[in-house]
């Protein structure tokens, strides 16, 4: 598959520098480009990379094109470009529809319009709309709705009575509706409670691969439209999610936790359960929420890395900030 730079300008409407019969016919790195690549300037410390690149189409921006002797396609923003394109030349293989016959269901009359490959197990009542494929090995449980467009790896567990909306995809290793972790404390025994809940999953989510997203205690989990989720997640019981929010890979959510649209949440940060996190807010890598965000913006926490022995000292001082802060007040009083 081929396109010309006259063809990409026209199908997403952007201006671009160069001969427009020039052809492009995949997207790439830097490192790996050809001629025929098109890659992705955004930033000018990857200037060097640019003038080694053997790809003679560039998607970047009209002040950084100026840096560019090669054909440019002219964007705002090279990388959602970039993402556009990419998506030209790596459309997803139409399903070809077919039951294997090593599947177990307890359903009958299954949607003809899916794919569903060795070993899957399907429990009763289970809806699946057009165009599902289910990967080997997986299991969906009874009672279990799954929109249309919905593309699931293999080795997916997915507990029964949970719903799943429309263009989804589930990666491998992913479980979905275990058990909340909920105990009472009974004289140093620990008793489990029941988790009824379900989970609800929206349209046009992506949840990455050995990520665990628990039923509800009572009410449901909840991910909203648009969600975003990476490799090796934590999503606990009765967690909100709301639409196009973005979480990077081994974040933890504790149970109850309400979580705004349109945020994102960089990798390895642990959320607090029982706070919220208003819309349009950013939480940088390893951070810890341990209180209500009721302000968009940027929060972190924690320290960057720095040699043992100097960290070690400045621990020693955390712990005396507040015998200093209160000999500091006294000696203001007096």
């Amino acid at each position: 598959m081929k396109y010309t730079l006259k063809k990409i300008s026209e199908k997403f409407d952007v201006d671009f520098i160069g001969d427009e019969e020039y052809e492009i016919n995949q997207v790439s790195s830097f490192e790996n480009a050809s001629k025929n690549s098109v890659v992705f300037f955004s930033d000018k410390k990857f200037l060097n990379s640019l003038k080694e690149t053997k790809s003679e189409v560039v998607i970047t921006t009209r002040e950084l094109s100026k840096l560019c002797k090669k054909n440019v396609i002219l964007t705002k923003d090279p990388h959602l470009l970039f993402a556009k394109i990419s998506k030209l030349f790596n459309k997803r293989e139409i399903i070809n529809y077919a039951i294997h016959n090593s599947v177990y269901s307890q359903t009958d009359n299954l949607n003809k319009k899916i794919l569903l490959e060795p070993n899957v197990v399907i429990g009763k009542n289970v809806i699946l709309g057009d165009d599902v494929h289910i990967g080997a090995n997986s299991y969906v449980g009874d009672n279990v709705k799954i929109g249309s467009n919905v593309f699931i790896y293999p080795n997916v567990t997915i507990y029964k009575d949970i719903f799943i909306g429309n263009n989804v995809i589930i990666h491998s290793g992913t479980v979905i509706g275990s058990d909340g972790f909920g105990y009472a404390n009974e004289n140093n025994i620990w008793v489990k409670v029941p988790q009824t809940g379900s989970v609800r999953i929206g349209h046009d989510v992506e949840i990455g691969s050995n990520t665990s997203i628990d039923r509800g205690t009572l009410n449901d989990t909840v991910i909203g439209n648009g969600v975003k989720i990476d490799n090796q997640i934590q999503i606990a019981h009765n967690v909100h999610i709301g639409d196009n929010t973005a979480i990077a890979g081994c974040v933890g959510i504790a149970g109850s936790a309400i979580i705004g649209k349109n945020c994102t949440i960089g990798g390895g940060a642990g959320i607090q359960g029982h706070i919220k996190i208003c819309d349009n807010t950013q939480i940088t890598g390893m951070t810890k929420v341990s209180c209500d965000i009721k302000k968009p913006g940027v929060y972190s926490s924690g320290t960057p890395l720095m040699p043992n022995n100097q960290w070690l000292k400045n621990a020693v001082r955390f712990k005396q900030l507040n015998k200093l802060f209160l000999k500091n007040k006294k000696s203001k009083t007096e």
